[in-house]
């Protein structure tokens, strides 16, 4: 069967690549990435689970900022290792690159970021990461690229332009042609069956070289093919995650040195263990849970939560601390920030009074239970949140063959 070749840039643990080995049309030549924990998970899937030839030798640990090593290779780098670099991973595939994917990181797009930052973001490097990917395109050729960020990229303006022109120009000047309307490129991942609102700008890049009616394809990628993957009911995270043995609170539980408030069995599904949470967090989980669960929408508000959080830890907030995900509904959307604490993910059974397990997390971005998370819980969850979905990903896997 015909494979076509692919590099994925920014990989991360690899959520984007999976769903395109799923499918089973495509050969990873190269994976890029510059954080130690998620390029250990993709090395481990990938070795163990796709049963991938030379996994060291094809995930690179790089700064992709450092795009002459990226292209060029590495040796006894301090931080880095050794790295062979992509023109020798391409030169072993014939030199032929059908496909690039990946996504810069997405902080600097991001409306909370934003938010949060003093600056707006606007002097974060992660804004100008897009550069090093078109230099990856450019010197590859490959016949179609998919640029995946957050929605806050269509809004990003780090300078006198936005992000977007910035691309759009960059694309067109190394002979790529994108949808003039990168409106039609905000996809609403809950509408192709993931179960969470997960909203992401998916940029097609076909070669102008390759296709002579590149506009066309563009319209046929967004406005036929991808429509026919389209689910006609949202799933809910009652479908995801019902099936996983429950967790309940407990005074307290040991396993393997470590303590936890919540009692879970020896025999269970890789990476369900309960986080650790204080016994006032518990009453508040509880608390906040019931109130749905009796339909009594005391703590509907905003305020009210807030109120609650003052009532228990004596300190006052502006941010929105709590919040209740429902079983009949996608979840809010996975994110990042869980490794830092989970009150926004607060399980809809009362009496299970906690917040998300990272397979829990892993469920709601549709990875397999047999992808195994091997890094720390903290790590793990950062990692799932940054990820594509892979059942997203294997739909964008079989439209870009439909292209190619």
């Amino acid at each position: 069967m015909k494979k076509y070749n692919v590099i994925d840039l920014f990989a991360g643990c690899g959520g984007l690549l999976e769903g395109f080995l799923k499918e089973g049309s495509y050969n990873p030549i190269a994976s890029i990435e510059w954080k130690k924990e998620p390029l250990d998970n993709l090395k481990n899937r990938l070795e163990k689970f796709w049963n991938i030839d030379n996994v060291a030798e094809k995930c690179l640990k790089m700064d992709m900022q450092k795009i002459n090593l990226v292209l060029n290779g590495w040796e006894n780098n301090s931080e880095y290792g050794d790295g062979k670099g992509l023109d020798y991973l391409v030169n072993k595939n014939q030199n032929k690159v059908d496909l690039v994917i990946g996504g810069p990181p997405c902080q600097a797009y991001s409306l909370a970021g934003r938010i949060r930052d003093e600056n707006g973001m606007k002097e974060d490097y992660r804004n100008f990461l897009f550069e090093s990917y078109l230099e990856v395109v450019k010197r590859y050729k490959p016949k179609v690229f998919i640029f995946e960020n957050v929605e806050g990229m269509l809004s990003a303006k780090p300078g006198e332009k936005k992000v977007v022109d910035l691309i759009a120009k960059s694309i067109e000047e190394i002979n790529y042609h994108i949808t003039s309307n990168l409106k039609d490129a905000l996809l609403d991942l809950s509408e192709y069956g993931i179960p969470q609102s997960r909203k992401r700008v998916i940029i097609l890049g076909v070669n102008k070289d390759y296709y002579s009616n590149p506009e066309e394809v563009v319209k046929i990628f967004y406005k036929e093919i991808l429509k026919k993957y389209k689910v006609s009911i949202k799933p809910s995270l009652k479908e995801a995650i019902i099936d996983l043995p429950k967790l309940y609170p407990t005074v307290e539980y040991k396993k393997n040195k470590k303590k936890y408030s919540h009692k879970f069995e020896d025999i269970q599904i890789k990476n369900h263990e309960p986080r650790f949470h204080n016994q006032r967090d518990i009453e508040i989980f509880k608390k906040l849970a019931e109130d749905i669960e009796n339909k009594n929408y005391i703590y509907k508000s905003v305020e009210a939560k807030n109120k609650l959080y003052f009532e228990k830890t004596g300190k006052n907030t502006n941010v929105h601390k709590y919040h209740v995900l429902d079983w009949y509904k996608p979840s809010t959307t996975i994110c990042a920030h869980l490794k830092k604490d989970g009150l926004r993910f607060i399980h809809p059974d009362s009496s299970q009074a906690r917040t998300l397990t990272v397979r829990e997390a892993a469920r709601i971005q549709t990875f397999d239970d047999t992808y195994e998370f091997i890094s720390s819980q903290g790590a793990n969850y950062e990692m799932i949140g940054n990820a594509v979905p892979p059942k997203f990903s294997y739909i964008l896997a079989k439209a870009i063959k439909e292209l190619l």
